[in-house]
């Protein structure tokens, strides 16, 4: 008898503090003042590339398909050749394929 009394004691304990716990009011996460995605501005958005005055990071970051690597390459061509005469002679950088040139065609420019 007496551990029956004290297992209802200790279920009147447990669902006391459950209903007590649930009923209570969570507390809310601070709302922070840092955006959570960085938006750029349109003007940023629209600026075209040069590839004859990027340099490999900005390449590297602009340029979607394109790694270090790539990047790099297209500045050694770059250096070797002279100044690309056209958005289509990228195509002549090793690791550079028609995919990856019309993936960027948009953002591409030559002056």
């Amino acid at each position: 008898m007496r551990t029956s009394y004290f297992h209802s004691l200790i279920f009147a304990l447990l669902s006391s503090t459950s209903v007590a716990a649930n009923a209570a009011p969570t507390a809310k996460p601070e709302a922070s003042n840092a955006p959570l995605v960085m938006e750029i501005s349109p003007k940023a958005r629209s600026e075209k590339v040069d590839l004859n005055q990027a340099d490999a990071s900005t390449l590297q970051r602009e340029l979607a398909g394109v790694g270090e690597a790539k990047a790099q390459a297209i500045v050694a061509y770059r250096d070797i050749n002279g100044p690309f005469s056209s958005v289509d002679e990228l195509l002549e950088v090793k690791g550079i394929g028609k995919a990856i040139l019309d993936k960027n065609r948009e953002k591409l420019d030559v002056n």
